[in-house]
């Protein structure tokens, strides 16, 4: 059953960064949170493409808050510039969608050193949030939207080889980074009971996206299997209930599909292994986030 967010919520004065906003599933999320009222930030690498998408939804929405602001997830120093700029712009924040993501990446490291998909798809999207996260706190009721995949059921946390040096499979790493994103989601959830800072996470449903474009089989398989495909809108139906639905206002450290809870894999539900993450992302990046 394929099911859409069906809430009417407005989002006038609500400030809202969705990152990889560009194209796809965040695109669309942007195009409705636009509708809603809410000022976007779209946070991309790709400027030239942000900035097409941004004025196609201001033209389509007719709200002119769709701002464009560079964002370089494989790099922590794009992450921190990012965060610096946006906070001396804006007051609040009371959305962050950690959209933006790579998939089948052939084995590549970020700036920083860390494999490729963990490094964008996990740590980078851990330290942009751990950088936003006072303004989060100020402007509660806030919530943070962590889209992950039901992919996450083939991952592991492979600390002795969390870079892949060892071993590497890019259907894997894609995998590994997606439970990154649900055992995070439950750490931070528990670290922010009581402050009225939400987080869940969210599997979009296989979505004709250009996640696919390193690997020349799966968009061959993607053509043959896109009757079943959800399109780009149909995807960020999960992402947008996550980030408006009312009767999400208290629910926290969740995962959704379709609209409504999902099953997560025993891995994804191992508290030890999502707090022993928890700390060797902050030795990684150089941060103490307590």
């Amino acid at each position: 059953p394929r099911r859409r967010c069906k809430s009417a919520a407005r989002l006038e004065g609500k400030v809202a960064i969705i990152t990889g906003a560009n194209t796809g599933i965040g695109k669309e999320t942007a195009r409705d949170l636009a509708r809603r009222g809410a000022r976007v930030i779209v946070a991309c690498r790709d400027i030239a493409k942000a900035e097409a998408a941004a004025s196609e939804i201001r033209a389509e929405t007719g709200n002119q808050q769709v701002t464009v602001r560079k964002l370089d997830l494989a790099d922590t120093k794009s992450i921190r510039e990012f965060a610096g700029k946006f906070l001396a712009e804006e007051k609040e924040l009371h959305i962050l969608i950690n959209n933006a993501g790579v998939m089948l990446c052939p084995y590549s490291k970020t700036a920083d050193g860390f494999e490729m998909h963990l490094g964008v798809n996990h740590l980078g999207h851990f330290l942009l949030t751990f950088l936003l996260l006072e303004r989060l706190k100020q402007s509660a009721p806030s919530r943070i939207v962590n889209v992950s995949s039901l992919a996450h059921h083939a991952g592991r946390i492979r600390f002795h080889d969390l870079h892949g040096e060892k071993r590497y499979n890019r259907g894997l790493a894609y995998c590994h980074s997606k439970l990154a994103n649900v055992l995070f989601t439950r750490e931070l959830a528990r670290r922010l009971q009581g402050t009225k800072v939400t987080a869940n996470a969210l599997h979009p449903g296989s979505v004709q996206s250009e996640l696919v474009r390193h690997s020349f089989l799966m968009m061959r398989l993607w053509k043959i299997f896109s009757f079943f495909l959800k399109t780009p809108w149909e995807g960020a139906q999960t992402s947008i209930y996550c980030a408006v639905a009312e009767e999400l206002e208290s629910v926290t450290g969740q995962y959704f599909s379709d609209c409504q809870p999902a099953y997560v894999s025993p891995w994804g539900r191992d508290d030890e292994t999502a707090k022993k993450l928890w700390s060797v992302s902050c030795e990684l990046l150089g941060i103490q986030w307590d």
